[in-house]
């Protein structure tokens, strides 16, 4: 039976799945279709057309009778058939009375072409809840607003009016894309094409009223005409949806790749906290994509030429590279990019040294297998890729190949072909312009690169790759519930306060203690010490003059304390100041900043950095979801450059790391508690010992949620 045969049974479309109704439709229609084809409307159809679509198409438009020679029809009732998919692209005052047209006539799921609804505003954003809410209602699920359509190469479906469709041809390929950007869709086609790269379904989501980047991508998993889903995200709307297609996606064995635009640190600003600034947008966003196992690229070269490195891999576990080159030049600029981006390049295993000795060539000490002497010779290639392959030191090869990918492919690039499906990826990096080599790698399965940079920037994403992490909300203990509890209506904690919390979870923190600003000192507390200006709306109390260190006696306590109030009292004369905190001075071998945030995008996260006056002048930390365990605490710590020096780095000596990483892990229970009371808090710095001597945070701060405020 023929598509246009089943569109014609008695089988209604609602008891088709979803996805299918969505990218394989047995029958379609176009609401507002036109016969101009200069306009938008005007394409859908002759594009169905062109490519074969081999379903009936129904335009409806009250303005013809005929379209392209085929009957045109009022409104969707009229057309008396059973239809899968509606594509909506009337004015935007049509839109809920078409919706109404698609209920009335079953339809299962439409999308809408048509802008001007949540991106336009508040009237807009309304109307597109009373869409979705009707719609639910009626059982007809959305794909839009605001969606350039959806692209299925292997039925071939193309209900769609993005113009790269005008091309003659659309192969079919096996990597699923899902875009917040509709026009990315023709630039992926268009430039995958010309690399023999191709696309099996492509869909545009517009502002995911209904259906969003997750539940359409989960569907693209159980395609099995897809082999790895890719992403291009501006921004987060539906955090569930995407954390469960991640597992899905694991379980199917099945890679997600994500390419996020917008790296600028947007709205660093409305954090008061140095946690969040530092985190930020794009930070925040890598943190929350590894933890549900999506591979980020960051260069979009790498979003069109990484596909073929994932398909059907799982991640390696460690980041050594082998570079093998027909050109020392080129291999250097691949393997000084590798190193950039912190990956190891390893030296030719003994075999391999041997193995080449045989056939006559000595490749020295260098990390790069330099062929050029040797000349491009095929069994020289099959050879150090064998090698190299067996090798328990490496964990992927990159083959550098100069002149002769141009002029003679058969030599080192058609050797390279059969090693596609290989235990361990061989990708290749052309150091000259070879368009037909490119092909010929891509047609086989191997990964090509024409940039050094999307090179190294691909291998980096498939050597940090990590399984998707399940994270259990933690609530909080009752200690800290009940620390909690005694701040009533305050938005933020003061540092007595906040250190009171920490201390709660388990964190150890300093000895202190409180006074007024005119006296009297403190008798039990042994000099030296430090002073501070005790307020919950001070966050940053150094950059108001607002701490006093190494204060020797009582008499210059006094003294610090009102100069202390005074000064800050006139630069922040409106803030509460709730007197001034006094601590023994505390000296460790390193200070470390640890906090939480509730990112908008990306949910909570915990953040481990060089601490002190400079935090956010180093910017050198590690993020998170939260909650973190000890371990995974750890691999945060070992990240952050500035702490290196814990772990004995160039001989010193090593610090209490274990201290430091149970402190990161307590107060990421913050972040996780279900009840979601704290919206940022931060030590700075957590002052960390030698090594068994233990770890104390000495500075701290909270934001409380409004509703942990109420509740209080």
């Amino acid at each position: 039976m023929s598509i246009a045969d089943a569109a014609g049974a008695a089988t209604a479309p609602a008891d088709r799945p979803l996805a299918d109704c969505l990218f394989r439709p047995r029958s379609v229609a176009i609401v507002g279709a036109s016969g101009d084809p200069k306009k938008n409307n005007g394409r859908p159809q002759r594009y169905l057309s062109k490519h074969g679509y081999p379903g009936p198409v129904y335009p409806v438009n009250p303005a013809y009778e005929t379209l392209l020679g085929v009957p045109c029809y009022p409104g969707l009732t009229a057309v008396g058939q059973p239809i899968d998919h509606a594509l909506v692209m009337v004015p935007g005052p049509a839109v809920e009375a078409v919706i109404e047209d698609c209920i009335a006539a079953a339809i299962p799921c439409a999308t809408i072409f048509t802008g001007g609804f949540a991106e336009s505003g508040a009237e807009g954003a309304a109307r597109q809840r009373r869409l979705v809410a009707r719609a639910r209602e009626g059982g007809l699920r959305l794909l839009g607003p605001n969606s350039l359509g959806v692209v299925n190469t292997h039925l071939p479906m193309t209900l769609s009016a993005n113009a790269v469709l005008e091309r003659e041809a659309l192969p079919a390929g096996r990597f699923g894309l899902v875009s917040q950007s509709g026009s990315l869709i023709g630039a992926l086609v268009s430039r995958g094409q010309a690399r023999g790269i191709h696309f099996s379904t492509l869909v545009s989501v517009g502002n995911e009223s209904d259906l969003s980047v997750g539940t359409v991508a989960g569907m693209m998993v159980d395609d099995p005409e897809t082999d790895v889903v890719i992403l291009f995200l501006e921004t987060l709307r539906d955090r569930a949806a995407l954390e469960a297609m991640a597992m899905k996606a694991q379980a199917a064995g099945k890679p997600v790749m994500a390419y996020v635009l917008g790296r600028s640190e947007l709205g660093q600003s409305l954090a008061q906290s140095h946690t969040g600034a530092l985190a930020g947008r794009t930070l925040a966003m890598d943190a929350f994509l590894r933890d549900l196992g999506i591979l980020r690229v960051n260069l979009f070269e790498s979003l069109i030429e990484t596909p073929p490195l994932l398909a059907g891999r799982r991640a390696p576990g460690a980041r050594r590279v082998a570079v093998v080159t027909t050109t020392g030049g080129g291999g250097a600029v691949v393997a000084d990019h590798l190193g950039d981006k912190g990956l190891e390049v390893v030296s030719p295993p003994a075999p391999l040294r041997q193995a080449l000795a045989d056939q006559g060539l000595e490749i020295g000490d260098s990390r790069i297998v330099d062929l050029t002497m040797a000349g491009t010779r095929e069994e020289t290639v099959t050879t150090c890729l064998e090698t190299l392959i067996d090798s328990p030191t490496v964990d992927a090869v990159v083959m550098v190949v100069g002149s002769s990918s141009e002029f003679h492919p058969e030599l080192a690039v058609k050797p390279l072909t059969k090693w596609a499906k290989a235990a361990k990826p061989v990708v290749a990096f052309l150091f000259p312009n070879a368009e037909r080599s490119l092909s010929l790698l891509a047609e086989a399965g191997i990964a090509a690169f024409r940039t050094p940079e999307a090179c190294a920037d691909a291998l980096n994403a498939y050597l940090r790759w990590t399984p998707p992490r399940r994270r259990a909300s933690v609530p909080l203990n009752a200690a800290a519930r009940q620390e909690l509890g005694r701040h009533g209506e305050a938005a933020t904690l003061n540092e007595r306060d906040a250190l009171a919390l920490f201390s709660a979870l388990g964190v150890p923190v300093a000895d202190c203690c409180s006074m007024a600003p005119e006296g009297p000192a403190p008798a039990d507390i042994a000099y030296p010490v430090v002073a501070k200006i005790l307020s919950p709306e001070i966050a940053h109390k150094s950059d108001l003059g607002g701490v006093a260190v190494n204060i020797a006696n009582a008499d210059a306590l006094l003294a610090a304390a009102r100069r202390i109030h005074d000064t800050v009292a006139a630069a922040r004369p409106e803030a509460r100041l709730d007197g001034i905190l006094v601590q023994p001075m505390a000296q460790g071998l390193a200070e470390a900043i640890v906090g939480i945030h509730m990112d908008p995008l990306a949910g909570p996260i915990v953040m481990v950095g060089v601490g002190g006056l400079l935090a956010e002048v180093y910017q050198d930390l590690a993020i998170r979801l939260a909650p973190v365990d000890r371990d995974e605490a750890l691999a945060m710590i070992r990240e952050v450059k500035g702490l290196a020096p814990l772990f004995g780095a160039r001989g010193h000596p090593k610090g209490d790391v274990e201290a430091l990483a149970r402190s990161v892990a307590a107060l990421s229970a913050l972040a996780a508690d279900p009840g979601g009371a704290v919206l940022e808090a931060e030590i700075n710095p957590l002052i960390v010992m030698g090594e068994g001597l233990g770890a104390v945070a000495v500075d701290g701060w909270a934001r409380l949620a409004e509703r942990a405020r109420a509740s209080g």
